[in-house]
């Protein structure tokens, strides 16, 4: 552990001469320090904590991930071109020991880096906080300074009522159209079907919502709840907002509360459920009634869910810097991996490529979802081919698998909602993360870089 350590350290002084350490010190108290004062809010306390958050954090891991891709890079192997590693490598010290050290000299400088900046925004936070009224703080104590578990409702089984009106539908056609049969698109508009049925609320109806918190603590159930809702309108008219009505508590009870709220369609909304409601079972039961002349549709996996508070914002914050740097350590890892076999630009270049598709997500989910890297053919009514999709497209297809394994872990919408980051989504960030994903790179580029003739890179340079 001696050896791994030293490496380590000469890691460090090696990143202190880089001026890019400097100019990235300089680049984080821009983004934490003058990033804050150009950027302009809503004029809500709540509006203006959400963009500081979001912005100072997404601007240090940005700028983190992008350095330690190119320090990763360039100490591996600048050293090797520059002869430095043949000296240390005929000492007693495996090749291994060698790249394991230089990935946690990297992963520690990574942490410095970041304890500061994060420390640095949650002290401006908690200072524009202050300085705010009263009843403003009480909004960001409630809904941002806090770590909010949630609750849904569990999803109903529809798969037998969805098959049993396929059948239904395939049945009909085949009596008209029986050789112009898609299954699989038939299959999907009666699921979008069903499910709109078994979520919406025509006017003058209602629904309800029974969630089970026998399984909280005695405290935490005695506690206030918000309620966290989505729905759509069939109204078109996006301007539009509508009436709900909400009795919460145990049914044919006099312990119940009556909420009023007028909310707007197609975005979250939240409003708080007094104490004290639950049934001798331990459930919540919200009955919800739609006194609009549009129906309401409350989508499954969003349009519902109960939030009760779970720790404190400082904990949380903590546990989202972590995730950061179980990104950072895969970053890393990839940097060094290209770096065991390749030069330097050609390195710093295939790992700035890897960070841009990470970063394109949306557009690679788009050509998996199309099939195709052409755009749509409006003369044909369909998206074009190209011989580059047989290729593209798989490769897109896994590399989106990745991304969504590592952005599915997202500290910057948890922290900027008042969510919490869980120990068990942080638990599974490291294995997935740093433990298998760096792994897998870890392990191909110690096998890269013992594999490397070291005299071949002396020679050349």
């Amino acid at each position: 552990m001696k050896r791994i350590l030293a490496i380590a350290g000469l890691t460090w002084k090696s990143a202190f001469r880089y001026r890019l350490f400097w100019i990235l010190a300089a680049l984080l108290a821009g983004a934490v320090v003058g990033l804050p004062l150009l950027l302009k809010d809503d004029g809500t306390a709540k509006g203006l904590v959400q963009i500081l958050l979001t912005y100072t954090l997404s601007a240090v891991a940005t700028l983190l991930g992008m350095a330690t891709l190119w320090l990763s890079c360039g100490t591996l192997a600048r050293d090797i071109e520059e002869c430095q590693l043949q000296v240390v490598t005929v000492k007693p010290i495996s090749r291994w020991q060698v790249w394991l050290g230089k990935w946690l000299g990297i992963l520690g400088l990574n942490a410095m880096l970041l304890t500061l900046s994060g420390a640095a925004i949650f002290i401006l936070l908690q200072w524009r906080a202050g300085h705010l009224p009263p009843d403003e703080q009480k909004v960001l104590r409630d809904e941002i300074f806090v770590a909010r578990a949630s609750i849904k409702e569990r999803e109903p089984d529809l798969t037998p009522q969805i098959d049993r009106q396929v059948q239904q539908r395939i049945t009909e056609l085949e009596k008209t159209e029986p050789t112009e049969l898609n299954k699989a698109e038939i299959r999907r508009q009666v699921t979008e079907e069903v499910k709109a049925a078994s979520t919406g609320v025509p006017p003058g109806y209602g629904r309800l919502w029974v969630i089970d918190l026998h399984t909280l603590p005695e405290r935490t159930q005695n506690e206030a709840f918000q309620v966290r809702v989505k729905f759509h309108a069939s109204d078109p008219n996006p301007e539009a907002t509508y009436d709900t009505y909400w009795v919460v508590g145990p049914p044919e009870s006099q312990r119940v509360a009556k909420i009023r709220q007028v909310l707007p369609p197609d975005s979250f909304q939240e409003f708080q459920v007094p104490p004290h409601l639950l049934d001798e079972k331990g459930r919540l039961v919200i009955d919800f009634y739609n006194a609009n002349n549009a129906s309401l549709m409350f989508p499954i996996e969003d349009g519902f869910e109960l939030l009760y508070y779970e720790n404190s914002f400082g904990v949380n914050f903590i546990r989202g810097m972590m995730i950061i740097l179980c990104w950072l350590a895969l970053l890393a890892a990839i940097g060094l991996a290209a770096a065991s076999q390749l030069t330097f630009p050609v390195a710093a270049f295939a790992c700035m490529a890897i960070m841009l598709m990470g970063l394109s997500s949306g557009t690679i989910q788009t050509v998996v979802e199309q099939g195709t890297i052409t755009s749509y053919d409006s003369a044909a009514g369909s998206f074009g081919h190209s011989p580059l999709d047989l290729i593209l497209v798989p490769v897109f297809h896994g590399s989106l698998k990745i991304i969504q394994l590592v952005e599915s872990f997202s500290p910057i919408d948890f922290l900027s909602t008042g969510r919490s980051i869980t120990w068990t989504m942080l638990g599974l960030a490291v294995a997935q993360i740093v433990l298998l994903l760096a792994g897998i790179f870890g392990a191909i580029g110690i096998i890269l870089f013992s594999r490397r003739e070291l005299a071949t890179a002396q020679g050349n340079s």
